[in-house]
């Protein structure tokens, strides 16, 4: 970041002294007609050297030739070789290597360009080797198999690292024969004393025994010991190798390549020393103790006077402090002379990692030097911090009183959008995270909203103090906020405005009469979205239906905007005498929560908007009416949240199972890869046995390619009754297998029969049952009443805590957490499970049935609870308490 703003800097100077780019206006067809230049005679050395310059500059900056354009320059060029000129032979080499070359017309330039390979003139030697290897093609390499081979050792350190490069460029899908059988001239090369030909033979050597992982354990055995490698960026790449194959060999013991990384630490060298020590804090599963010695290390490099050091060791640092924030802790001192260095990217780090490292006692005096930080670094780095505010909030959140403030402090101060935006982002997720925090939070953004210039944000404020407000002690005290808002903002947010007020109204039933004269105010506004929001709102709280409130300002839109958009299309596309059905729109999984801000470490440099996206369940419904035989179905209701594995990755075949549930069917989707190379399935499907279900047909996977994931369906018929639907499946994977040839993949004509038994498939009742946000629970479960209401009493004997109590209920009900009752407090040994959900019920019934459950957790030992469920139908109610 800080290289790149220095080159802006740079580039700003060297405009203002009159410099421009000679390149900056060319013209192809200018460019094209000026290789004439190159049949004149005699030869203008300087003048080709130009034109070849022009042509090199257009093609990197992504002009296209066309084939004519693009031969008829090559075989311009070509006449060229005709100059001895040791500059304009290396522009010549390097222009052949960027043109785009038919195979036939390179073989005109081949010879040439062999002779200058082999030739005794050292100065373009290496780039003819690059140029040469470019434009021949593969199977014409053997002509000059012998050149290369005595190149990759030749003397001088030029060409043999062009030799190695172009080599390793060759192989680079996958290592040819011919390259493997130059091991040992690779192996020479990686005895040079030059450094970069010591690297670039590591490279190839690496490359042609990736695939082989004896010959990498030996490769690093040999090279890894006391004076395997004096390059130091060879030694670099050696760190990276024996990094993966510690990652990949988990299991195994690998002491000798941790230790040999451990020496790396003691090299001479600075770039091996930060290399090894940043491997090592990559490393999983290492703990804190474990990486102390890489942390030492680095711990040296934040006082070097270099700012690159200084830079890398901050950065791993901050890296290192989120696992390990113990071990970095003694760093602290050191950490905190960098919060004023000249390099403000390196400031920004320092500050980051010491929020991450800092404990309860100390967090007063971060805020007071992050308050006179602030002030002197740009935006994107403001946000940076502000991020990593967020995440001590999390840490200490009896804290939250200081690092509000501080928050608040920063709300007024100067800034740009992005910038308001992560702050304001940060409360809210402190806010959700920490119930302590809400009322000392909502003070701070309507404070923040009387002077706010963004309507978003403004937008997004009065939306979630519409949500919390009207649960705080005094909610009368954020009217006065929100009526300013309808006297002084834009359209927009006065119309949000009059929706936050609609819902104060509705939930606190004391300052409804206030409320009512407020809004009867709006209805003389001069846009008329304000004006219909608030003569609406005012008519539904007038009418004290406690249905009509809850359905039309408590509870927000439940209804998928995408399934209602397809669902409209297809009503005007195929008109009929009924009715649009609202009820079968499907509904949103989740509720629309206000976006919190990504949790990152990464500096950030420019902000892309983010297009909006599908939900999974309605990527899946546009998949699945795509197929002919799902057509007649009807709406999808449900999709589960999660596939369901039936095989372990690391078996012959790898099976995932998705369930979605239909009014009367239950569709299954297995997702299967094929994990054998020497196999080819086709036909494939899964066969199902499970009581009570009708087997009504499969679409089984035509073609199922080593690697290649495919999908075949099984549709069953759901059984009559509710309380049958929780079911184990039996399942077995039936296919016709083909031996088939692992390097072309090229399958037998002739298969046969064969079958592999998954795991069983269980089915529970949360398929019935789709989420539904109530914003105001205990209004929804007073409007239902307790003339349906079941109740009973469990005891989880397999749950060890509340909260993975709480994490069984919620996958087993697969209804909707209200009011963040999915998470459970530190220290309690009672809480209250708040869910909501719609029940799935036959054609002859309009939408969903509404049901609420309310489980009371207490924990002794066990986790016993009490169940109590409310439903318009009694059956619905009993079928959720009788289920555990």
């Amino acid at each position: 970041m800080a290289f790149f703003l220095d080159n802006q800097f740079e580039d700003e100077k060297f405009r203002r002294r009159g410099g421009i780019n000679p390149f900056l206006n060319l013209e192809k067809t200018s460019v094209l007609q000026e290789t004439r230049t190159f049949n004149e005679t005699p030869l203008s050395v300087r003048k080709c050297i130009h034109v070849l310059a022009k042509i090199i500059y257009l093609i990197n900056q992504g002009e296209q030739l066309g084939t004519s354009e693009a031969r008829e320059a090559f075989f311009a060029t070509t006449r060229l070789f005709q100059s001895k000129d040791v500059t304009l032979r290396r522009m010549l080499h390097l222009c052949i290597k960027e043109l785009p070359t038919a195979p036939d017309d390179a073989i005109i330039a081949t010879s040439s360009l062999t002779k200058d390979m082999t030739g005794k003139e050292d100065g373009y030697r290496a780039t003819a080797i690059r140029s040469l290897c470019k434009i021949t093609d593969i199977a014409m390499l053997t002509a000059i198999e012998r050149y290369l081979k005595q190149a990759l050792v030749d003397r001088n350190p030029a060409v043999s690292s062009a030799a190695l490069v172009s080599t390793l460029q060759l192989g680079k899908d996958g290592p040819t024969e011919m390259v493997k059988r130059w091991t040992n001239e690779i192996q020479e090369a990686l005895n040079n004393d030059n450094v970069m030909v010591q690297y670039h033979a590591l490279g190839l050597l690496y490359s042609v025994k990736k695939h082989d992982r004896l010959a990498v354990s030996k490769l690093l055995s040999k090279y890894t010991r006391s004076g395997g490698v004096r390059s130091p960026y060879a030694t670099c790449f050696l760190i990276r190798i024996a990094c993966k194959v510690i990652e990949e060999n988990e299991q195994d013991n690998n002491s000798q390549l941790i230790g040999f990384l451990e020496s790396c630490l003691r090299h001479k060298s600075e770039v091996v020393i930060y290399e090894a020590a940043r491997a090592l804090c990559n490393l999983p599963n290492l703990s804190g103790k474990d990486i102390a010695p890489a942390i030492s290390v680095l711990q040296l490099f934040l006082s070097s006077p270099k700012p690159t050091l200084r830079f890398a060791a901050v950065k791993t640092m901050n890296k290192v402090a989120t696992n390990h924030p113990a071990t970095v802790t003694m760093c602290n001192l050191d950490l905190e002379h960098l919060i004023s260095d000249s390099n403000r990217s390196i400031a920004t780090l320092a500050i980051t990692t010491l929020l991450k490292t800092g404990n309860e006692g100390s967090i007063e005096r971060l805020m007071k030097q992050i308050q006179s930080f602030m002030t002197e670094i740009p935006d994107e780095f403001k946000i940076i911090v502000v991020r990593a505010i967020q995440g001590l909030c999390f840490k200490f959140p009896k804290k939250h009183a200081v690092m509000m403030s501080l928050l608040s402090t920063m709300l007024r101060d100067e800034g740009g959008y992005q910038y308001k935006e992560a702050i304001v982002n940060t409360i809210i997720a402190v806010i959700e995270a920490n119930p302590n925090s809400q009322e000392t939070g909502l003070y701070h953004l309507c404070d923040f909203i009387e002077d706010c210039e963004h309507g978003v944000l403004a937008t997004k404020i009065l939306y979630l103090i519409g949500r919390e407000g009207p649960k705080t002690p005094k909610p009368s005290k954020f009217i006065r906020y929100i009526y300013n808002r309808v006297i002084l903002e834009n359209p927009t947010v006065r119309a949000a405005a009059v929706t936050t007020l609609a819902k104060f109204g509705a939930v606190c039933h004391d300052l409804r009469p206030s409320i009512l004269v407020l809004l009867g105010r709006c209805i003389y506004d001069t846009h008329d979205e304000v004006r219909d929001r608030a003569t609406f709102y005012l008519r539904v709280l007038e009418s004290n239906n406690t249905s009509l409130i809850n359905q039309y300002i408590v509870d927000s839109l439940q209804s998928s905007i995408t399934g209602l958009q397809t669902l409209l299309l297809h009503y005007i596309e195929n008109p009929t005498v009924e009715s649009f059905n609202v009820s079968t729109v499907p509904i949103t999984t989740a509720p629309a929560e206000v976006t919190t801000a990504a949790k990152t470490d990464d500096l950030i440099t420019e902000r892309k908007p983010i297009a909006p996206t599908k939900t999974r369940q309605e990527e899946f419904a546009e998949k699945l009416a795509e197929i002919p035989e799902f057509a007649s179905l009807g709406p999808l209701f449900k999709s589960s949240p999660n596939p369901i594995e039936l095989s372990e990755s690391e078996t012959e075949y790898y099976i995932r199972c998705n369930v979605h549930t239909f009014q009367r069917h239950i569709v299954l989707q297995f997702d299967c890869t094929n994990t054998l190379n020497d196999q080819q399935l086709e036909n494939v499907m899964v066969d199902v046995e499970g009581e009570g279900y009708g087997v009504l047909g499969h679409l089984p996977c035509p073609v199922l390619k080593y690697n290649e994931p495919g999908t075949c369906y099984t549709l069953l018929e759901m059984p009559g009754d509710p309380s049958e639907v929780a079911n184990t499946f039996a399942c077995t994977l039936k296919f016709v297998v083909k031996d088939c040839d692992p390097t072309t993949g090229e399958a037998d004509p002739v298969g046969y029969d064969d079958e592999y038994v998954l795991e069983d498939l269980s089915i529970g009742i949360n398929v019935l049952f789709q989420k539904v946000y109530k914003s105001n629970f205990q209004a929804s479960w007073e409007e239902l009443g307790p003339e349906n209401e079941a109740e009973e009493t469990y005891t989880l004997n397999n749950s060890k805590s509340l909260q993975g109590a709480v994490d069984q209920l919620l996958s087993f009900f697969g209804m909707q957490a209200c009011e963040r009752s999915e998470r459970v407090a530190e220290g309690k040994n009672t809480h209250l499970l708040l869910l909501a959900g719609q029940f799935k019920v036959r054609k002859t019934i309009s939408g969903g049935i509404d049901c609420l459950i309310k489980t009371k957790l207490v924990f002794d030992g066990s986790v016993n609870i009490r169940v109590a469920a409310r439903s318009t139908v009694v059956d619905v109610s009993s079928l959720l308490v009788s289920s555990i």
